[in-house]
């Protein structure tokens, strides 16, 4: 689904990404890891269009996307999260689910009484997916972090993507919400058929999940492969699962 050819990306001096080819599979659940400043969110930066690349190419789906604005790569289906949420805090849920489809978004001040009985029960599906349903009208800001986390990626699945890019799904969440937001996830991606690409530090999380990992590091490909191949790579270890 997503195909990774050859990328670099250099900011002045410093080399983010060099030379990096990696696939994405349709229907797959592929992770990303890496040490801290291996490239992993500029990778993921490149893809959906937050900065161009200084060379090589990315396709979605077999088209070229590397020079595409974000509006743009969101219209196709390819959606991200962000480590820290991107939420509106003094919104209660339901609004913030209502406002996070750019091409439904309307003008801020027509936002209310407007939207369609559609959006307002999807949003609301969404968020009982979720286990957000009984704060559907609480401010986005009361939650506590990992249900901040939880609504973006009920935000995230509002825009119906094809593909979901999660940049540390699981950080700072409390170790009994982990469990409920990776089922989650696993049904996201059987359930609704997202295709799911996730960075994580959490190796218990990624290697039960993914179907297929990638590891950088120092910007570089170290390695590719099922999660066992790559929990049993010397170099893998030596770069990265050793200090975890």
């Amino acid at each position: 689904m997503i195909e990774v050819r050859n990328v670099s990306k250099a900011f002045g001096g410093v080399i983010a990404n060099r030379d990096i080819s990696i696939d994405v599979a349709e229907g797959q659940i592929t992770g990303l890891i890496g040490p801290n400043g291996s490239g992993k969110t500029t990778l993921f930066n490149s893809i959906v269009g937050y900065h161009p690349v200084d060379s090589g190419s990315i396709k979605f789906k077999g088209q070229e996307i590397k020079d595409f604005r974000v509006q743009d790569i969101a219209r196709l289906g390819l959606v991200r999260t962000f480590q820290q949420t991107r939420i509106y805090k003094q919104m209660n849920c339901v609004d913030n689910m209502l406002i996070s489809v750019p091409h439904r978004r309307m003008a801020w001040g027509d936002m209310f009484g407007r939207q369609s009985s559609d959006e307002m029960e999807r949003a609301e599906h969404l968020l009982e997916f979720v286990g957000l349903y009984r704060k559907r009208l609480l401010a986005a800001g009361d939650l506590s972090f990992g249900q901040q986390k939880l609504l973006e990626f009920a935000m995230a699945l509002m825009n119906e993507p094809e593909i979901l890019l999660l940049d540390e799904p699981t950080a700072g969440i409390n170790p009994t919400l982990i469990n409920g937001l990776i089922d989650r996830l696993k049904r996201a991606n059987t359930d609704f058929g997202i295709t799911l690409f996730v960075i994580e530090h959490n190796m218990r999380v990624i290697m039960n999940m993914a179907d297929h990992v990638h590891c950088l590091a120092h910007g570089e490909l170290l390695a590719s492969g099922p999660p066992d191949d790559i929990q049993n790579d010397q170099r893998v270890i030596d770069a990265y699962l050793g200090a975890h």
